[in-house]
């Protein structure tokens, strides 16, 4: 094992790629296909996790189920903020995906809005770190006046931006810059 991967884990040695930030928001499937379809695969991959949930999302998972998700990182999975004077528990990702993204935490991220730790560690990045934003919404959603604003101010900050659908949610992971090339 590497400290590019959680407890149960093993990365051939010399696929370490850094640290990932994996943030999601409470959306279907959050609480039973995060862990098996993002945070396994990427650790995988060789991605050291800082995974960051919604107060809501980490809400919808139940003991066992965040136990899963904790041991495919060697940091804290956090949802709330620091105390002041408290050391950061996480390292600054080289890239960032947030799946799934709800269609509210989209639209709070695009508008710069930051009114949880989720969003707050996005909000900072957008425009700086690669991002890939997986969002899951209902199919009536992209009739709503603002949703393609909201997508189309991502997409200009340079936020590859996707709809998660059916699939498995591992192709998100795909859409980082240099994809699994070494």
């Amino acid at each position: 094992m590497t400290a590019g991967a959680g407890p149960g884990t093993r990365v051939p040695p010399g696929t370490e790629r850094g640290c990932l930030g994996l943030v999601a928001s409470a959306c279907g499937g959050v609480e039973t296909r995060l862990t098996s379809e993002l945070a396994e695969p990427a650790a995988a991959r060789g991605w050291r996790l800082a995974i960051t949930l919604t107060p809501t999302a980490a809400s919808w998972f139940d003991d066992r189920a965040l136990a899963r998700l904790q041991a495919t990182t060697d940091l804290d999975v956090r949802w709330t903020a620091r105390t002041p004077g408290a050391a950061r528990p996480h390292p600054d990702p080289e890239a960032f995906v947030f799946a799934p993204a709800g269609a509210g935490s989209v639209a709070k991220l695009a508008l710069g809005l930051a009114d949880n730790q989720a969003l707050t560690v996005l909000g900072d990045a957008v425009g700086v770190v690669p991002m890939v934003v997986g969002h899951r919404v209902r199919p009536t959603r992209p009739a709503h006046p603002a949703w393609q604003g909201h997508l189309d101010a991502l997409a200009g900050a340079g936020v590859r931006v996707t709809g998660l659908g059916d699939a498995p949610w591992t192709g998100v992971l795909d859409r980082l810059p240099h994809g699994d090339a070494r």
